[in-house]
């Protein structure tokens, strides 16, 4: 049997399961989940290999409207993340109506050189079942406005494993014939720095109000081994828009932030496989994610 490869990316509006599907299908956590918009700022390739078949799979940022120079950023990672890929996975949620978002990434989809189109009806653990014809059915008629059929519609829940399977043995059979690109062991091609970044960022954004996720990046200013000891050192700044954001995120007497310190710690020691001294410090970047000097200093731009 010949071996298969593809490129797949993973669209959607904000919130619709993208990071969750792409955790589940690499079998690990690559990307951080939050019920904040606009969590992933990044593309994040996940890497799913088996014996006959490697696929290369690109979690994106939610196409929306942007308001500042970061959702334009994010945005246009969306639109390189579609060119010449070998299949797109558009997640739309079961328990939501399929609207105009929608339809603008279709189109995108429609416009752009994509092989093959899934659409991945998510979250149906928490949907109606009666419910789903009708979604299944308006999923198709959305293909339709946007000129174009779907390849497969798969509804699925990435939180409970439903189908799953399935769907990774559907973007096996519409891969094409190719070499494995990575080594067969790989599941991510993230730098360590990066993911350790996102763990920070996820555990900061845990419980905070509405207007601060979006104003919060995290640097990693050094990270090593102790020498002589099975121990990381791990230092990172939290980078925030205002004096009252950072209030908010170090907490009364530094409580917030320590908790925030052991959340991620757990996270950061779970990838590494060892003991970590996590070191957080919160600085004030005012408007960061209207500069475009800021934003590539975050490497928030040309990622």
């Amino acid at each position: 049997m010949p071996h298969k490869s593809a490129f797949i990316s993973i669209v959607g509006r904000p919130n619709t399961g993208k990071s969750t599907l792409i955790n589940t299908l690499v079998g690990e956590k690559i990307a951080i989940t939050s019920h904040h918009p606009n969590t992933t700022r990044g593309a994040i390739r996940g890497i799913v290999s088996t014996d006959d078949a490697q696929l290369v799979i690109v979690d994106t940022p939610g196409l929306h409207k942007p308001k500042t120079s970061l959702g334009d950023a994010l945005n246009q990672v969306v639109r390189e993340n579609l060119e010449d890929i070998d299949i797109a996975i558009q997640c739309i949620p079961a328990i939501e109506e399929i609207g105009e978002g929608d339809l603008y990434i279709a189109r995108q989809l429609s416009s752009n050189k994509v092989g093959k189109k899934i659409c991945a009806i998510t979250m149906i653990d928490m949907a109606d079942k009666g419910a789903l014809p009708k979604q299944l059915m308006s999923a198709a008629e959305l293909a339709k406005r946007a000129g174009f059929e779907w390849d497969e519609i798969v509804p699925l829940s990435a939180f409970t494993d439903t189908q799953i399977q399935l769907l990774l043995d559907l973007l096996i059979k519409h891969a094409p014939e190719g070499p494995a690109f990575y080594p067969i062991d790989m599941r991510s091609d993230q730098e360590i720095e990066k993911v350790l970044a996102e763990f920070i960022r996820e555990s900061v954004i845990e419980g905070l109000f509405e207007e601060v996720p979006h104003s919060i990046a995290v640097l990693i200013d050094d990270f090593k081994a102790r020498e002589g000891k099975e121990l990381f050192d791990v230092h990172a700044s939290i980078i925030v828009e205002r004096e009252s954001q950072k209030a908010i995120i170090i907490g009364a007497k530094g409580a917030n932030l320590k908790d925030v310190g052991t959340r991620a710690r757990k996270e950061i020691e779970k990838k590494l496989g060892k003991k970590v001294f996590l070191s957080l410090h919160v600085k004030v970047m005012p408007n960061w994610q209207r500069d475009p000097k800021a934003l590539s200093k975050l490497g928030l731009l040309g990622n």
